[in-house]
């Protein structure tokens, strides 16, 4: 019982309810077993006890000596007190036995009442959470609820605390404000209006033979790949863990550095999800060949928008990269980029990344991970700005990724959101997008998972409404004609922007058949830790652990990853009594930093911070297959 209320009631029992039921019921039993024997034993000390005393009794009546005849008595008087003591002792155990059973009964109705309320309570937060959604779909595909096509295609807050409400006509939706956290209307018109339209902040603009780019954007010339690649993996196994036992003493620290079961695993590295986010590179491929800097920054914003598509489901934890690991993507061929990711930092995790693509364009990054446990939810905040270059132009753009959060870690089903603002600057032209990851509520009107944002040039001048969800797709609609509403009744003004007909720009590629059960892998992340010859024995694909749970052994896989982690702490308390022999604090402090392998530090001049960029070399090591420089971390 104090097993249980240690607990705080919180465990899974409905897998061990059982098992303790049967439990108890064989403790009792065999108490009756034995209290059945001491009766037995007391049946046969009265038997035998009885016929001592005959027996001295017997003795009693002879012609013995006046010294032998005390001594009779004596011993006849200890058989009679080793009886009595002998019963007293069996009422005893009688008495404890009956007092067990009694409080032993109570306990388990207590226990039993327990379970059974907090099984209600799970069932009573489902089946609300089922009405709520039941409600929100019906609400919005109520008579009347679609707005007119011809006057908005969409709404959202970008840049603002708290959603304001409009004053508006109820049918027309709205964004909230970009400058000065106003907000401003989107009103759809057709193309032949905006040849006559005239007034307002900005002339009438029609859409030019150079959007013909963002036309395609969506469309993916899909040819046979040059290599065949596997289309699954095998079935996640159903192996069942209580996670309240295991996360509630890790609240308020930092994830990272819990030991953590592959339980809560998925069978691919940080790096390999890190890589995850180049799935829709063809954005950027398209992007090189425009010829406007604000249309390029909706390519741009689409494909930022677009890394957080893969994880709609995938809630489980990504393996944390061992220290010097690395993982490439050699897809010239097929994807027409090299993609190369190394762990630069394990406290706290790090990871460089520099994409190549023979289109135009490269990508590098540095980004660190912090997340945090807070009781009911789990923030991760990835630390670090994303770069973009594309050659011909020398457009140059940085951004930041939003936090993601995975809610409900300890009562109903788990689910992540992105929340937060991504600012894309154009350090070239100073062109900005401002998007905006509307959190999602039980309370709102807002579809789910929404995305908001607006591309402006150097001068503040909006150019393109951006809108979507960050799950699905993302659309653009280019502003012809911006002007300023009248005041609502808190003394804010609207900015409203009319846009022509909205354009594709992305849109998710479907889950592959079964995902369900390959852990909502995408068709790329299937690919990822399949077994390629030649890569660096760093790579994570070779990472003996993740493989073992790829294959459903995950009770081997548990077992490696400790003799991994365990390896790498002593790794590095070689590397501090190395230097602490010939080095002061300082210096010693300094060695714990590792030294990458293709990556190195530098001053990031668009920052000012410190970043590892890609030095070189990994490409050419490959070609010669010579590894002879990669440390031993499996």
């Amino acid at each position: 019982m104090s097993s249980h209320s240690d607990d705080s009631g919180d465990d899974d029992d409905e897998t061990t309810s059982p098992a303790d039921k049967s439990e108890l019921h064989y403790t009792i039993k065999s108490l009756s077993v034995k209290l059945d024997d001491l009766s037995t034993c007391n049946d046969l000390i009265a038997k035998h006890g009885a016929a001592l005393q005959r027996s001295l009794s017997e003795l009693d009546g002879l012609k013995i000596p006046y010294e032998s005849c005390e001594k009779l008595k004596v011993v006849n008087e200890r058989a009679t007190l080793f009886r009595i003591t002998s019963n007293a002792m069996i009422n005893a155990c009688r008495d404890f036995l009956e007092l067990a059973e009694t409080h032993s009964r109570k306990w388990q109705r207590a226990l039993q009442y327990e379970r059974d309320q907090r099984i209600h309570l799970e069932e009573t937060i489902e089946q609300l959470a089922k009405q709520h959604n039941s409600l929100e779909r019906a609400f919005r595909s109520a008579p009347g609820r679609t707005a007119n096509p011809t006057k908005s295609f969409s709404e959202g807050d970008l840049l603002t605390p708290k959603g304001e409400d409009s004053e508006e006509d109820e049918d027309t939706e709205y964004f909230d404000a970009m400058e000065d956290s106003t907000s401003f209307i989107t009103v759809i018109t057709e193309a032949k209006e905006d040849r006559k339209a005239e007034g307002g902040t900005t002339g009438s603009v029609d859409w030019t033979s150079s959007d013909n780019v963002l036309d395609g954007a969506s469309l993916v010339p899909k040819g046979p790949p040059k290599v065949k690649r596997r289309v699954r993996i095998p079935d996640k196994p159903n192996y069942s863990l209580n996670l309240w036992s295991i996360m509630k003493n890790c609240i308020g620290r930092e994830l990272s550095k819990i030991p953590m079961p592959v339980n809560f695993n998925e069978p691919l590295s940080m790096l390999q999800r890190l890589t995850e986010d180049l799935e829709y590179h063809h954005l950027l491929d398209k992007a090189v060949h425009c010829t406007s800097s604000v249309e390029q920054m909706c390519l741009v914003a689409a494909f930022s928008v677009s890394s957080y598509s893969t994880t709609v489901h995938r809630i489980a934890k990504p393996f944390n990269p061992m220290l010097g690991e690395t993982f490439e993507l050699d897809r010239l061929d097929d994807m027409g980029l090299r993609s190369l990711c190394e762990q630069v930092s394990h406290h706290p995790p790090s990871a460089a990344h520099y994409v190549f693509s023979k289109h135009g364009w490269s990508l590098w990054q540095e980004i660190t991970i912090s997340s945090k446990f807070r009781g009911k939810y789990l923030s991760i905040m990835p630390l670090g700005a994303i770069h973009l270059e594309f050659q011909a132009s020398g457009n140059h753009y940085v951004w930041r990724k939003s936090t993601s959060t995975v809610h409900n870690i300890i009562v109903g089903k788990l689910w992540i959101d992105q929340t937060g603002d991504i600012e894309i600057v154009n350090h070239k032209t100073k062109d900005r997008c401002q998007l905006k990851f509307l959190p999602y509520s039980y309370f709102s009107k807002e579809v789910a998972r929404k995305v908001t944002g607006v591309v402006s040039d150097s001068q503040g001048k909006a150019h393109y409404v951006l809108s979507g969800s960050w799950d699905e797709q993302m659309e653009c609609a280019k502003i012809v004609q911006s002007s300023p509403s009248s005041p609502s009744s808190d003394g804010k003004q609207k900015t409203v922007y009319q846009t022509l007909p909205a354009k594709l720009l992305w849109k998710k590629y479907p889950l592959p058949e079964n995902a369900e059960n390959m852990y909502y892998f995408s068709e790329l992340a299937l690919t990822l830790n399949e077994h390629e010859e030649g890569v660096a024995p760093t790579d994570s694909r070779l990472r003996p652990d993740q493989r073992l749970m790829e294959k459903g052994h995950w009770d081997e896989a548990n077992s490696e990853k400790q003799r991994l982690e365990e390896k790498q702490r002593v790794s590095r308390r070689r590397r501090l009594e190395a230097c602490s022999r010939g080095c002061g604090a300082e210096e010693e402090k300094e060695a714990d930093v590792y030294m990458p392998l293709w990556f190195e530090k530098r001053l990031d001049p668009l920052t000012g911070e410190t970043a590892c960029m890609y030095k070189g070399g990994y490409w050419e090591a490959k070609e010669k297959q010579d590894w002879h420089m990669c440390p031993n971390i499996f």
